[in-house]
């Protein structure tokens, strides 16, 4: 081996190692971006259970709502009869 190949021996293990280092950081904040993509995804899902509830309890008290209002109505309009 001439001097001239072990300097770019030496200058490709280098940039070997720059790159593979590289990558295990790209690698590790990939793998952090997974996990909170992941909690949002999780997070959502439970927000839209919560929601779904809050919009059926809020049907039930609409309708009750209705109920005693139509019937309140009613019994004010055969009071004043």
């Amino acid at each position: 081996m001439n001097e001239d190949s072990g300097t770019v021996a030496v200058a490709l293990a280098d940039l070997r190692g720059a790159v593979n280092e590289g990558f295990a950081k790209l690698d590790g904040r990939l793998d952090v971006a997974l996990t909170r993509t992941n909690t949002v995804e999780r997070e959502i899902a439970e927000l839209k259970g919560k929601v779904s509830a809050l919009e059926a309890k809020i049907w039930k008290l609409s309708m009750a709502a209705a109920a005693v209002g139509t019937a309140g109505g009613a019994g004010v309009f055969q009071l004043m009869q």
